[in-house]
Parts: structure tokens; sequence; C-alpha cells
């Protein structure tokens, strides 16, 4: 039953495959260690990227790939959810969840994404893309007008059939190809290409799809950590972007 309930929570709080963006805990000494081991006991296959101090006193932050949860100070509680400050009635928790999920794509590497860069890059957008979905062809199709608005596309895999599926073997030979943008292009017109074998991100990109919570696709993640659901044409995606920085 223990063994059970754990397996639930871990899928509960961090998502399918969490574990592939292992990192290490903040340190060695007081609290922080205290709060390591009591995960390391009850969630032994999960390993906390930073464990640090919350805006509580005695209430610890723990992030794992791009999650965050609270932990109390001797080990012995876990919280999930938004930390709310009453007197500005801000979400205090988000900002720090949208770093989490930055940081877990700076993890993967640009060198292991697909991107379409334009002449004069004003912002970029990663998105998760299966190269079968209507919409992300349609987002695909644009890519010029995306390009024409100064947005750089970081394209990640996310196959929803799953491993094994006609589209994860799409992504696979799209990412084996010679050129990896043309090869992506084509592939999106349903043209056809060589299907080849080679190492490749495309797992790690699915594990970190299924850690946001990916529920369909394109999936846009902004440079400053939103997710945005669904598709945004080049317009729409623009005026985002510019908003979330302030301009």
């Amino acid at each position: 039953m223990v063994e059970n309930m754990n397996k639930s929570l871990i899928f509960l709080v961090f998502g399918v495959c969490i574990a592939c963006f292992a990192g290490q805990a903040a340190a060695d000494k007081g609290p922080n260690k205290a709060i390591a081991k009591a995960i390391e006991k009850a969630l032994p296959d999960l390993k906390p990227d930073l464990i640090k101090p919350s805006l509580i006193p005695g209430l610890y932050e723990v992030v794992v790939g791009p999650k965050l949860f609270y932990v109390s100070q001797d080990g012995h509680y876990l919280i999930q959810g938004a930390m709310i400050d009453l007197k500005t009635t801000k979400n205090v928790t988000e900002p720090r969840v949208m770093e989490a999920r930055i940081n877990s794509l700076n993890k993967i590497g640009l060198n292991n994404m697909i991107i379409f860069k334009p002449k004069t890059t004003k912002h970029w957008a990663y998105v998760f893309t299966d190269i079968d979905c209507a919409y992300c062809r349609k987002l695909h199709s644009e890519i010029d007008q995306y390009m024409k608005a100064g947005i750089e596309i970081r394209y990640l895999f996310y196959p929803r059939a799953g491993m094994g599926s006609t589209s994860w073997g799409k992504a696979i030979s799209v990412w084996c190809a010679q050129d990896r943008n043309d090869a992506l292009t084509k592939a999106k017109k349903d043209q056809p290409i060589e299907n080849k074998q080679c190492d490749n991100p495309v797992t790690e990109h699915h594990a970190l799809g299924d850690a946001l919570r990916a529920a369909g696709t394109p999936m846009i993640v902004t440079e400053k950590g939103n997710i945005l659901a669904g598709y945004y044409n080049a317009e729409q995606l623009s005026k985002l972007l510019e908003k979330e920085a302030g301009k």
C-alpha cells in the first residue's frame, strides 16, 4: 500500500518521467539536508534540483525539473499548490514555476532543438510539436510569418501517440536528417522523408512535455516561461510576447 501511495504521489506531483530532470540538492547542511533525506526516503526516484527557503519561515521550496512544491523544515510535510500574498493578492509561486520551466528547457539546450531563426530576433518561443497534428502543421505552414515578426521558433518533439508510434518515428527521422529544418518542413507537408535512426532527444523532449502537463499540441512556452495551449498565429503570439516583455 505504501509503495502504491508513493507511486501515486510521484505522478501527482511531478508528472511522468520527471526523474529525467534529476539534479543536485542545494546543500548538505541544516534543514536542506533533512528535507533531501526525507524526499529520498519517501520518493527515492526524485532528485531535487534546488532546495531553498520560501517566503514563509520554516517552509522550503523544492524544485524538481519544471515543478515546484513546498516541504516543512523537518521534512515531515509536503505541500502542493500556489502561495498567495494576501497583501498584494499576487501568486508568488507562479514566477518561480515559470523560472523552473525555463531552467528545464535550458538543460535540454538549443543544440537539442530544431530552430527556425529570423534575420533579427525580437522574441523567441519554445514549441512542443507533433508532426501529424493538424494545428501544428498550420503553425509551421506560417513559419515565414513568425520569421517576419522576429519570433525565433524553437521546436521540441511531442508525439502525442507516444513511443513507437508513426509520429515518434517521423520525429526521429527528422532529427537524424542532414538538414533537420528542411526535413521537418517536408514532414509537416506530409511529404516523404528518409527513415533514419540516430542518437536523438525525442524521449527527453517528450518527458519534459509530460512534466509540463502538455494536454495537446502545439504547446508554446514563452521566453518568460508562460504556457500557451494551442495554435497562435504570428500576430497573436507577437502581441503576447511584447506584452510579456512589458513593451
